[in-house]
């Protein structure tokens, strides 16, 4: 049955209907706000999936350009595999969803938000977060909920709700927060070095509006919601528990008790040993390996959480606030721009920076109004980073995550492109990992930065914080390494300059965060952050270096008038085209004006804004040019000296003697040198001379011997 709710959510008005779309799905909702529409959609398998040990998931966001009246480039001319945008987003709405199902649900559900309209001012995703919330909620699908989420910006020192896009566009913030009526679920964030109390006000004002969506939506499900399936529990056998419990606690104890991850697994596999030996004829590993691999999980997860909470002691022997051991290093690869090695513990990430011109800049084409981005950031993460073998194939949802995480950090001291006018590109190649990676990735591409010679506006550093919560206790831990993430309840990561916060990324696996410990993390990632930068990052490298590789591209930049920039372009580029080709440089056009020319050899790069401005009517008399013979009459040679200029060189200019016949000295497409004599300021016709062209040539090069 069709019905339709409405609502106000940041003061302008939300429409869900329900029963018009996608009747087969478990749950499906139409989101209106402003002008975007989403359609959530919410399914779950009949059955669960056999032999796995995990809830399986699957969040996605689905571009569609027909929502911004686009239609998609390439050959085929429909949407392929997800943006990195929408990658990011299905990771967004997934982080608060996933910790409010039961943890030993085992039947597949699939979210699947599809963008159908967009209107600027009204976030797609936010709608698609809501519409989640909601398609989940009404469903059949047994689920915590609900959820509501915001995004925060901050303007003119205002914190903004849900901010437009002309409030984007000046905001120092842009804040994504997810919750339940009772806690924070989820905060991503990227931010222009704002500080952390700004921060965390705007979380707490994010939650306020949480509550009033997480009411609409339970208003609506007491209308249209379904009754929740029963599912089939997997729970641990207790007696296999308790066995091995009294078998292994204490060899278990042992065997994790050390800050190297190769010697902690090398005790599991002897532990392990002992107990298939133990149990022979009662667990075997081949009737019983999966039971018994989870049993042992469920025992180590309770070693490392007893410890945290009532020793306060970690699985490295660190206290609760010690950061593993530090080192950086810069400058390690001769060829490259810039590089950083960064280790944290056995976590070690190095990052190479490559500078370009403008040009090399990556085009979008999604549906949002960022069409192209002038710095990247990529990050891999290879299989013999945890000592694994698995072939490579290509980045998945993690690796972009981590990486855009990277890259939120660091734009915000990026210099702008009329300080330092290059497109960047870096890459951070994890080269060993126990936990804290895309935080180390952080650290590395600061270093990366300036050993290339990039003028950042101040260093960035990253650290993550910790969490183990029992009832109403909490402990948080800064640094946290892989088995603390793998069974603690959060991984909050926080990057930023000594000013402020430039990204925020939390994931958790527990129903929520108080603001207590939410403001504690703050407090400790501050502290954490700064003693890495100053006692890390800028003891390897004070400052950028002053002069950049010289294998980087140098830039130089000109500026012409607008009405002059389709005649440096030419019809169908053959003007720019013929340029770039006599100079070997790479030209970008702003539409400004703004010329850019990216090349390692200054000679070609003033050769080249010599044409420019000679094509722009700036033609200097005096100066020596290459050109190309297209015509000949009897009284001299027309020759094109810069592409698209023609100027006369009359036969007594030929050469250093009488001339009968032009075509006894040049003929058509002859290249000959000819010097610049004079410009007719009426008419604009260029007089040109071979014959003092070659005397100055000539007399150049023998005062050089």
């Amino acid at each position: 049955m069709y019905k339709s709710f409405k609502t106000e959510f940041a003061g302008r008005p939300l429409e869900i209907e329900t029963g018009k779309f996608a009747e087969l799905a478990g749950g499906a909702v139409m989101v209106r706000y402003g002008e975007t529409c989403v359609l959530s959609t919410a399914t779950m398998s009949a059955k669960p999936r056999e032999g796995i040990d995990f809830f399986p998931l699957s969040v996605d966001f689905e571009e569609k350009l027909y929502s911004v009246g686009r239609i998609p480039g390439g050959f085929t001319r429909r949407e392929g595999k997800p943006s990195e945008k929408a990658v990011l987003v299905s990771r967004v709405i997934d982080r608060p969803i996933r910790p409010l199902f039961p943890k030993d649900l085992r039947n597949d559900v699939s979210v699947v938000n599809t963008v159908m309209s967009v209107d600027q001012d009204f976030s797609p995703e936010v709608a698609a977060m809501i519409g989640t919330s909601i398609a989940l909620t009404i469903s059949d699908i047994p689920w915590n909920g609900p959820i509501g989420g915001v995004v925060m910006g901050y303007v003119d020192g205002e914190i903004i709700t849900n901010p437009d896009v002309a409030q984007r566009e000046k905001s120092d913030l842009y804040l994504t927060v997810a919750g339940t009526k009772d806690k924070v679920v989820m905060i991503e964030a990227g931010a222009n070095e704002v500080k952390e109390e700004v921060v965390f006000d705007a979380i707490m004002q994010a939650h306020e509006e949480i509550k009033k969506i997480c009411d609409f939506i339970l208003d609506i499900q007491k209308e249209v919601g379904k009754e929740k399936i029963h599912y089939e529990p997997h729970v641990v056998d207790e007696e296999m528990y308790e066995a091995i419990k009294a078998f292994g606690l204490d060899k278990l104890k042992v065997a994790l008790d050390t800050d190297d991850k190769n010697i902690r697994e090398a005790n599991m596999k002897v532990f392990y040993e002992e107990l298939y030996q133990h149990f022979d004829g009662t667990y075997t590993e081949e009737e019983n390996g999966a039971d018994i691999t989870e049993t042992v999980e469920k025992l180590m997860k309770f070693i490392v959480r007893r410890w945290i909470l009532d020793e306060g002691k970690r699985v490295d022997g660190r206290g609760i606030l010690d950061i593993r051991p530090l080192h950086a290093e810069v400058g390690l690869l001769p060829r490259a721009h810039g590089s950083g090695l960064f280790s944290r513990g056995q976590t070690q990430v190095m990052t190479v920076a490559t500078l370009g011109p403008v040009g090399d800049a990556q085009i979008l084409d999604g549906i949002d109004l960022e069409t192209e981005k002038r710095y990247m950031h990529h990050y891999n993460f290879p299989s013999y980073s945890v000592g694994e073998t698995r072939p490579s194939r290509g980045p998945g949802r993690r690796e972009i995550g981590h990486g855009a995480l990277a890259e939120r950090a660091l734009e915000p001291v990026i210099p702008d492109v009329d300080t330092f006018p290059y497109a960047y590109r870096l890459v951070s190649e994890v080269l060993s990992s126990n936990g804290s990676t895309s935080q180390a990735s952080v650290c590395g591409s600061t270093l990366a930065l300036m050993d290339a010679g990039v003028p950042i506006k101040a260093p960035v550093a990253g650290i993550s914080v910790g969490l183990v919560t029992e009832e109403d206790r909490f402990i948080t831990m800064v640094d946290i390494q892989g088995l603390e993430d793998f069974y603690g309840d959060m991984d909050f990561k926080v990057a930023g300059t000594k000013e402020g916060i430039t990204a925020i990324q939390m994931d958790i696996k527990i129903d929520g965060l108080t603001s207590e410990i939410i403001k504690q993390a703050f407090a400790q990632t501050k502290e954490a952050r700064n003693y890495i930068i100053d006692e890390v990052i800028l003891k390897a490298i004070p400052q950028p270096r002053e002069s950049l590789s010289k294998y980087a591209p140098k830039i130089f930049t000109m500026n012409i008038d607008v009405d002059k920039i389709r005649d440096v372009i030419g019809s169908g580029g053959k003007v720019i085209q013929k340029i770039i080709a006599e100079t070997q440089t790479k030209i970008d056009i702003e539409d400004d004006g703004t010329i850019y020319i990216a090349t390692a050899d200054e000679e070609m790069a003033n050769r080249a804004m010599e044409i420019i401005k000679a094509i722009c009517g700036n033609i200097e008399v005096g100066k020596i040019f290459k050109g190309k013979v297209v015509t000949v009459t009897s009284f001299g040679a027309f020759v094109e000296f810069i592409p698209g200029v023609e100027g006369l060189v009359h036969i007594s200019k030929l050469e250093n003697r009488r001339v009968a016949k032009v075509e006894d000295v040049v003929n058509v497409g002859d290249e000959i040198m000819v010097k610049v004599m004079g410009v007719d300021e009426k008419t604009g016709k260029i007089s040109l001379s071979r014959k003092d062209a070659i005397y100055e040539l000539e007399h150049k090069n023998n005062e050089e011997k």
